[in-house]
């Protein structure tokens, strides 16, 4: 489940009987404060048996018009030693669209920051996905991911339907053509009522068909995790904690 960047989201997550932990650190977060409390968030998951499963990072601009922005390479680096040293095997990151450049000089510029994150992922063991999200980053979905994911054959997808349901698109179309490369994926609810998105549900209580996804990720031989994201306004408090209750009985009943 995705939780705070902490021992305290650690046990959290073990409070539900969960296995794995995911920790978003997005722009505006303190890295320097975060990483600086590893060793405390490592003890958390020798004490709880809890391991980070991904660790990712959306929101910030890593291009602009004349190609990489150094300091945010810097960031998303020093988060790959970080998921290194915790045991992390996954990184998720994306890359934002500069509006004055062609889309192949974009493209350009994405392939040569994503593959860098690929480069220095390996030297720690950790591999590299894009979220499929659109929060400043057009490597989402195609055509993007067939250039820049057809160029860097090492560079995985972060998938969750929700944002293929935001984007007008088919997820069980883009899981079938795309399945084989996804490393991690996010369980988060999605409830459109006359074609209008309603709210985000606790996965498993919503419009998506969840087994039929789960089939066809079986199909493909994904071994990866699966992550809830808590996202509503409406499910908070104790009907939240209830709805990820329900989230995770769910899925329970879908892996085997």
């Amino acid at each position: 489940m995705i939780t705070t960047p902490n021992a305290d989201g650690i046990k959290r997550v073990h409070s539900f009987g969960l296995e794995y932990a995911e920790f978003d650190i997005n722009i505006g977060m303190d890295l320097p404060f975060i990483i600086a409390d590893k060793e405390n968030i490592k003890a958390a998951c020798r004490e709880t048996g809890v391991s980070v499963g991904a660790i990712g990072r959306w929101g910030p601009d890593r291009i602009n018009s004349n190609g990489i922005i150094e300091s945010e390479l810097e960031n998303e680096k020093m988060l790959i030693e970080f998921a290194s040293f915790l045991g992390c095997p996954v990184y998720i990151s994306g890359c934002n669209f500069v509006d004055e450049l062609s889309y192949y000089a974009n493209c350009t510029y994405a392939i040569e920051y994503l593959g860098q994150l690929i480069a220095y992922g390996e030297k720690f063991g950790v591999k590299i996905c894009t979220y499929n999200c659109n929060w400043n980053s057009f490597v989402n979905c195609d055509p993007a991911w067939t250039l820049i994911h057809g160029h860097l054959p090492a560079l995985g997808i972060k998938f969750d339907p929700s944002h293929s349901l935001a984007g007008g698109r088919d997820y069980m179309a883009e899981a079938e053509k795309w399945g084989g490369r996804f490393y991690h994926i996010h369980l988060k609810g999605s409830l459109y009522v006359n074609g209008e998105h309603i709210d985000d549900p606790p996965a498993g209580l919503d419009n998506t068909d969840w087994p039929s996804l789960m089939a066809l990720l079986y199909k493909k031989n994904y071994d990866g995790m699966l992550a809830i994201e808590p996202h509503s306004p409406t499910w908070q408090g104790e009907l939240g904690e209830k709805g990820i209750a329900y989230t995770v009985r769910y899925f329970k009943n879908l892996i085997f």
